[in-house]
């Protein structure tokens, strides 16, 4: 299966095939606007700006399932993201990101790249890196800033 199979919901109930995002490099993170680590929107706003003419791509995935940190509807996600951090790049709907009902995008990257707890995701805000052929290469943990994650960034693009 290659990542640009897949289909994912916007935030406005739009589908939206991976397909848009092919020959780009993509930044895949879940991410909660009631965590410790919500502030990383903002440095994933300054990366996605910074390097979209470049071909970066950050697409947003709420997930409710940490400490119930991302309860709101789709628009409440929509206003938070762009009142509170400017955010830009693409949302999507809220998933599941473990468990029997994780969206197919995250089990892939999970069985592509596991992490510290092997085939799961450990909390909000894990970034997944995907270069422009579609392959997944990189799993940032959920405390690396954004700005962490720039070299690697650069060294892809």
């Amino acid at each position: 299966m290659e990542f640009y199979k897949f289909e994912a919901e916007r935030l406005d109930g739009t589908p939206e095939s991976m397909e848009k995002y092919k020959d780009k490099t993509i930044v895949v993170v879940n991410t909660a606007s009631k965590c410790g680590l919500t502030p990383q929107y903002e440095g994933l706003e300054e990366l996605y700006k910074k390097y979209e003419s470049q071909g970066l791509v950050v697409l947003g995935f709420p997930c409710n399932q940490f400490g119930n940190q991302e309860p709101g509807s789709a628009n409440d996600i929509q206003e938070f993201c762009q009142v509170n951090y400017g955010v830009t790049f693409p949302m999507f709907a809220k998933i599941d990101v473990n468990g029997s009902d994780a969206h197919p995008i995250f089990k892939y990257l999970k069985s592509e790249l596991r992490g510290l707890l092997g085939g799961k995701i450990k909390w909000n805000f894990t970034k997944f890196v995907i270069d422009k052929t579609g392959k997944p290469i990189k799993r940032f943990a959920p405390t690396t800033e954004p700005s962490g994650m720039e070299s690697f960034i650069q060294g892809i693009l």
